[in-house]
């Protein structure tokens, strides 16, 4: 039995035989995986082979070492005219209006199809959905889907873990306020989302290690959680109760190409941060000169990770139309560390991934 099924298992116990109560357990998971299916993706097993790209690095590598690639908000990927207009009606009751599907996608793969790809790192977006009941996925306005849940999404990757336990997955978690008329991240959606994070569920599959990033091996089979989000209505012991490493809204530069943010003060652990998603050129430029401002910040930003202290965490957001540009840059990158890199339509061209991860 895995051991997600296990817990499941565990938890829908009759007083009837073990296989009784296992079947019962896969059912019930099934269930799970289909309600998050439009941001998930359908679940298989199966193991492609980017899909356990870490076993080549041996357990003592230090994660901050390591060139992961990720994807810059992941959950769009299902986000078309379609969905939108299917979601209507329940997105009125955010009382905002909804710009057409285009602005917002910046996937084309379910997270499923990323994982099997290489990609590790992903970009959540959540809040309340319009019923203010449970946390869902948005893109500013765009509810992305009602079915899938963070806490249904989380147990795809549970799974997938279950099934490729060499590997280690980074989530990056941040509210999205700008998703309704009255939105808030008030104390009911903040203990909402800490529940979420410490059920038994997660204490398993995430790293419950805090403030700094370690060797892979103890992090094999685990999730980072890279927190981009406050609990501040709530009493700071939940607050030190989370596991992983916490950058606060509050203190990340927005639109800015270099951020740096001590995660621990400790032992003055800093992150050095690229998110220049709005290239601040001249009114009236084109996108070509956009796409070039977003390029060259982009670049400069992973030269500074591939020349910079080896014992610190550089993550940079490629998003704004530059990976074509990114694949001559990273074929002169051979051998450099460049640390977490979010990229748009991470597919495209298909050399990207490929060459990233053999650097």
């Amino acid at each position: 039995m895995s051991t997600i099924l296990g817990c499941l298992a565990t938890a829908a116990m009759l007083p009837s035989a073990l296989a009784s109560s296992s079947t019962l357990a896969a059912l019930a998971l099934q269930n799970v995986l289909d309600r998050a299916s439009p941001i998930f993706g359908s679940y298989v097993n199966r193991t492609p082979d980017k899909a356990e790209w870490m076993k080549a690095y041996p357990d003592n590598t230090p994660l901050v070492h390591l060139n992961i690639p990720g994807t810059h908000d992941s959950a769009t990927w299902n986000y078309d005219e379609a969905t939108q207009r299917s979601l209507k009606g329940i997105t009125d009751l955010n009382q905002v209006t909804v710009p057409v599907p285009e602005t917002f996608r910046c996937q084309d793969l379910p997270f499923i199809e990323m994982l099997d790809m290489g990609i590790r790192a992903f970009d959540l977006r959540y809040s309340f959905d319009p019923t203010n009941t449970t946390l869902v996925f948005y893109h500013g306005p765009a509810l992305l889907s009602e079915t899938a849940t963070v806490d249904d999404v989380l147990f795809g990757f549970y799974q997938w873990l279950d099934d490729h336990p060499s590997e280690t997955i980074f989530l990056s978690f941040q509210h999205e306020s700008s998703t309704a008329k009255y939105a808030s991240n008030n104390a009911e959606l903040q203990l909402n989302l800490y529940n979420i994070l410490v059920s038994a569920e997660a204490r398993h599959y995430f790293l419950q290690k805090k403030d700094q990033l370690g060797n892979l091996g103890e992090a094999r089979g685990k999730i980072i959680l890279l927190r981009r989000f406050d609990l501040d209505q709530l009493d700071a012991s939940y607050t030190e109760a989370l596991p992983g490493l916490h950058f606060s809204p509050s203190l990340w530069t927005d639109n800015s190409p270099d951020i740096s943010l001590v995660y621990n003060s400790k032992k003055n652990l800093t992150a050095f941060i690229e998110d220049y998603y709005q290239p601040l050129t001249p009114t009236g430029s084109s996108a070509v000169e956009n796409i070039r401002w977003k390029f060259n910040a982009t670049k400069r930003h992973l030269l500074k990770a591939a020349t910079g202290n080896e014992d610190s965490l550089f993550w940079s957001f490629a998003s704004g139309g530059v990976n074509h540009q990114l694949v001559s840059f990273l074929e002169q990158s051979k051998g450099k560390r460049l640390g977490i890199v979010m990229f748009d339509f991470f597919e495209q061209p298909s050399e990207l991934i490929d060459t990233f991860l053999t650097l």
